[in-house]
């Protein structure tokens, strides 16, 4: 009897053991689908952030600001090598860096592609090498000069746009009244034979960095429509006021802070400006065919996850990623609904406070749109994070 009673008593265990292991498994069964829903955006699908470089180059320039990424093979660039410039020279005087460094991620080597003389006669105050910088698919090299005699923006020039040849050679500069310490990352659309570039203007109004700055609302976008015969240097067509009235200030520790990211939508149809004063991300419209100024535009997203929004890039789903300068984070907004989707730390560098304060600029999708380049000027590397 007492055998039966046993034997019930582990059969009904063993019952309530099966249960409960089938009631587990169909919970673990749901998890995966929880876990493994699609991403709402690229930052969920990072894991890994790898040091690629140290990117100071023999004349020890340092402080890396634009981040791009080859879209053709060309002179002594491959294609999908990483472009970097730097913005402060050996001395850590900021806008008096002259040189672009290529990083070639199949040999994990870099290599000097440019050093630019730092007198460039042409380019009015001399060179200090900005955040604006692109390559064309054929094969030129533009790049923004943001300068200064002694390291502040008390002897800041209006600077230029320096047009380079594959070889890192100087063909020809550009420079107008327009152009007034060309700051931001630039979107770009290369058709070949033509192509438009966009460039924020941060140096407007903007003087000495001493006691409290006074912020001067005439920083401008500019749009630069350029021809381009085969074969020969590219040559400026048209340029166009797209946006102005951003803010811009003198600071003694980063230079400069005005408008920085710019990317276009996919339909080119919209354009989207960090606004680093106002906190904000804004939006022009119809940037590619307007003939006068939206002023800045409309918001798009404030505050929340941003703080002084810097360098901008699209997504491959047409998010935005833009890298914080006031703490070491990329945020992730979709436009379409207005929304920041959420946060990554990139820069946790405790030497800062917040985490990697001040260390992010540039930013760069690489070729298969899974993943980043991005640097972090405090210890001058140049960074992947896929």
């Amino acid at each position: 009897m007492k055998h039966a009673t046993r034997t019930l008593l582990q059969c009904t265990a063993h019952a309530v053991r099966s249960a409960l292991a089938l009631a587990a498994a169909a919970a673990l069964a749901g998890a995966p689908l929880a876990a493994h829903a699609d991403p709402q955006g690229l930052l969920e699908t990072v894991k890994h952030h790898t040091t690629l470089i140290n990117t100071v180059p023999d004349n020890g320039d340092q402080n890396p600001y634009a981040i791009f990424v080859a879209p053709v093979s060309s002179g002594t660039v491959k294609e999908g090598d990483v472009l970097v410039d730097n913005f402060n020279n050996a001395a850590n005087l900021q806008g008096t860096g002259s040189t672009i460094i290529d990083y070639h991620p199949d040999t994990k080597q870099m290599s000097l592609f440019a050093t630019i003389p730092r007198d460039l006669k042409e380019c009015p105050g001399g060179v200090g090498l900005s955040t604006a910088m692109t390559m064309l698919k054929s094969g030129w090299v533009i790049v923004g000069s943001t300068p200064s005699n002694d390291g502040t923006t008390g002897t800041k020039g209006a600077g230029c746009m320096i047009v380079l040849d594959s070889s890192g050679k100087i063909a020809k500069v550009i420079s107008s009244p327009n152009i007034n310490d060309p700051w931001g990352n630039m979107a770009v659309v290369d058709n070949g034979d033509h192509a438009t570039l966009f460039v924020s203007n941060a140096g407007f109004g903007v003087g000495g960095a001493d006691g409290d700055p006074p912020v001067f609302k005439q920083a401008t976008v500019l749009r630069l429509d350029l021809d381009i015969p085969s074969g020969q240097a590219p040559v400026l067509k048209s340029e166009t006021v797209v946006a102005s009235g951003f803010g811009a200030q003198a600071d003694k520790g980063v230079f400069l802070v005005g408008p920085t990211g710019l990317a276009l939508s996919a339909d080119n149809k919209l354009l989207y400006v960090s606004d680093a004063i106002g906190n904000r991300i804004n939006v022009i419209e119809d940037p590619l065919t307007r003939d006068t100024s939206a002023g800045v535009g409309r918001q798009l997203t404030a505050d929340g996850l941003l703080h002084r929004p810097l360098a901008m890039i699209t997504t491959p789903q047409g998010h935005l990623l833009v890298t914080n300068a006031l703490n070491g984070q990329v945020v992730e907004i979709d436009p379409a609904a207005a929304k920041q989707l959420y946060a990554r730390w990139i820069d946790t560098d405790k030497a800062q406070t917040p985490p990697g304060n001040g260390d992010l600029f540039g930013i760069a999708l690489t070729p298969a749109g899974d993943g980043f380049y991005y640097v972090q000027d405090d210890v001058n590397t140049l960074v992947l994070a896929k």
